[in-house]
Formats: C-alpha cells, sequence, structure tokens
C-alpha cells in the first residue's frame, strides 16, 4: 500500500527536476544569445570611447579604460557629420511618408475594391522589390543624369519610395482585410463619403500595421548605401552611410571616428524600434496571419 504513493511522489519530483533543468537550459541559451547580440554594439561604443593609440592595444580592454569623447567632437568639427546626418533624416523622413501615404491608398484599394487577380497584382507588387538594386542603378543614373537630378535629395527620395513601397502595400493591405467591412457600410449609411470613412475610421485601426511599414521603409533608407554613393557624389549630399565609409584616406583609417559616427547612426534606430516595439510585432503578426 505504500509503495504506489511513494512512486507516484519520486516520479512526481523525476518531472520536476526535468523541467527545471530544462527551464534553465532555455534561461542559459537565452542569456548566452543576448550577449552574442549586444556584444558587437559594446564593442563599437566603448571603441568610440577609447584614445586612437588604445584603440588597437592587445590584449583589448572592455573597460577600465580611460574616457575620451574626442572622436564625437571630431566627426561633427573635422567630417562635418551633422550634414550627413540631416541628409539622411530629410531623405528618410520625407520617402517614409510618401511610402505611408501612397502605401495606405494603394492597399486599402486592393483590400477593398472590386478587382480581378489581387493575388496577381500582389505578388507582381513584392516581385519589384526583387530586384537588386545594382541591376538598376547603371538606367537610374544615366535618367538622372538627363533630369539633372545627380547630388540632389529626389535622386534618392524617389528609388527609395519606389524599393519600399511594395513591402507597405502588401502589410497595409493585409491589415485592411482585418478590419470588418461592417463598420464602413454603417459609416457610408449615415452619409460619410470613401474618404472621411478612410480617414477618420480605417486609418485610425490600421495605426499598428503604419508604424511596422513606416519603421522598416525608414530603416531601409536610412541605412541604404549603393544609391546614395552612386546618385550623390559631392560631400554636402552625402548621407550616413557613404560618409563614414568615407571617413578614411589612402594611409589612415580613424577607427575611433568610424565607430563613433556609427553610434551615432544606430542609436536612433534602436531607440525608435523599442518604443514602437508593440506597434511593431502587431502590424507584422497581423499581416502575417491575415494575409
Amino acid at each position: 500500500m505504500t509503495t504506489k504513493p511513494a512512486a507516484a511522489v519520486q516520479t512526481r519530483s523525476s518531472k520536476t527536476n526535468f523541467r527545471q533543468r530544462t527551464a534553465f537550459l532555455r534561461y542559459l541559451v537565452v542569456i548566452v544569445a543576448c550577449l552574442l547580440i549586444i556584444f558587437p554594439f559594446y564593442w563599437m561604443v566603448i571603441t568610440s570611447l577609447k584614445q586612437p593609440a588604445s584603440i588597437g592595444s592587445w590584449p583589448p580592454k572592455l573597460w577600465g579604460f580611460h574616457v575620451t569623447w574626442s572622436s564625437y567632437a571630431q566627426d561633427f568639427i573635422h567630417y562635418t557629420f551633422g550634414n550627413y546626418i540631416f541628409n539622411s533624416v530629410l531623405v528618410a523622413v520625407v520617402s517614409t511618408i510618401l511610402i505611408l501615404i501612397l502605401g495606405s491608398l494603394a492597399g486599402y484599394a486592393i483590400a477593398r475594391l472590386p478587382i480581378r487577380g489581387k493575388p496577381f497584382l500582389l505578388i507582381a507588387t513584392l516581385v519589384i522589390s526583387l530586384f537588386p538594386e545594382i541591376a538598376v542603378v547603371s538606367p537610374l543614373y544615366v535618367i538622372f543624369r538627363q533630369l539633372h537630378w545627380l547630388n540632389s535629395y529626389q535622386a534618392l527620395i524617389i528609388p527609395y519610395t519606389a524599393f519600399n513601397l511594395p513591402f507597405a502595400i502588401w502589410i497595409m493591405n493585409n491589415y485592411f482585410l482585418g478590419i470588418p467591412k461592417e463598420l464602413e457600410e454603417s459609416a457610408r449609411m449615415d452619409g460619410a463619403s470613401t474618404g472621411t470613412i478612410l480617414i477618420k475610421i480605417i486609418l485610425p485601426l490600421a495605426v499598428p500595421g503604419m508604424f511596422t511599414a513606416g519603421i522598416f521603409s525608414f530603416v531601409a533608407a536610412w541605412t541604404e548605401f549603393l544609391m546614395a554613393l552612386t546618385f550623390n557624389s559631392q560631400n554636402t549630399m552625402r548621407t550616413i552611410p557613404v560618409g563614414i565609409a568615407l571617413f578614411g584616406s589612402q594611409f589612415t583609417i580613424p577607427y575611433g571616428n568610424i565607430f563613433s559616427a556609427s553610434v551615432v547612426a544606430v542609436v536612433p534606430i534602436i531607440v525608435l524600434v523599442l518604443v514602437f516595439q508593440r506597434w511593431v510585432v502587431s502590424g507584422l503578426t497581423a499581416g502575417a496571419v491575415k494575409g
């Protein structure tokens, strides 16, 4: 009579130990993964704060070194990094606004209007974005040269909008499909026009999708390199990625300035994603499930 309860207790104890070991291994894997992800950014930050003479020292110091902000000051004084930031912000913000406007209108039209071949249309839209940049840089360069658009903001805003618009259309279309049509029908019965319904009812409900499309479009424009290098060769028109890439010269590579400029370029993106993380996850989940 006492054997079965003892065996049951031993079984429960072994199951509990197994669950604890499994949970410990899971936490250990998560911690190691987080360290592997965070360490490169930590290395970039501490390198930007070191003196130039100590950057290449061996073994490298991960802490306890003399902190200096000279690299950050040189970025804005010697390398005119502030001008690169202005160019990147302007190009990324304007292209993102255009993408959100056009993507919302196109996504709503595809989701609600009786258009034939909608799946084919959406697939064709995404296929356009699959073309590599290197395949279109040469013809775009010829076109922009004929239009006298080289070394101008529109030479980057228009291609960025065109390349990132398909993703925004896909996300917004999927999000609009998840909004009940009854809301629009009841609003039309009250006399509301299509524009009023879209602006006052549908778009406020699609804010997570707009945030997702907007953040991805902003990051893509913020980090784009090939077109910015090809179309805008003047120093006053360079964006952040191109400016950082051209910090070095034939004989010297200012590692401290490169790392400090990289920190300045990366921090806004990290803050943006952390602040709007809930919206981004919601938008991506809706796009993946409802599509």
